[in-house]
């Protein structure tokens, strides 16, 4: 199986279970935004997780080494449609040189890591309506000069 295979096969499987992102989550010990990327293949399980995931969701026994395959972490270069997406893409074009100036104001020269990163979301509800909040946690890397 391919990586789009399983993703194919996942979605479906959640469909007719009825199943939540955090429900998968729990049953193979991981988060819900961990486990949804790799479901989507841009992670890799490691072996006990691919199991774990493997059974609870009753997908074919070659599914396991295509979720530990090392994804290849690319996109579309254009501009996303979906309008959730879209609007991440706009927090970033709109706020990206503002939080670039703050986190090197700071912590100096560097970037925050997307490897050593996690992400939470969490809803927040409010009279006015729910809240959406994105916690992203990354390390800092600073840049090196040689």
């Amino acid at each position: 199986m391919k990586k789009i295979d399983v993703t194919e096969a996942i979605f479906t499987i959640k469909k007719e279970k009825n199943l939540s992102w955090e429900a998968i989550a729990d049953a193979v010990g991981m988060t819900d935004v961990w486990i949804t990327s790799a479901c989507l293949g841009m992670n890799s399980c490691t072996a006990e997780v691919a199991e774990k995931l493997v059974a609870f969701l009753g997908l074919p026994a070659e599914a396991k080494s295509a979720l530990m395959e090392y994804p290849t972490k690319t996109w579309d270069q254009a501009i996303p449609q979906d309008p959730l997406i879209y609007r991440l893409y706009e927090v970033v074009g709109v706020y990206g040189p503002t939080l670039k100036e703050v986190i090197q104001e700071k912590f100096g020269d560097g970037i925050m890591s997307a490897i050593d990163f996690s992400m939470k979301v969490e809803k927040e509800e409010n009279p006015k309506g729910d809240r959406v909040i994105l916690t992203l946690n990354g390390k800092f890397l600073p840049y090196k000069s040689w």
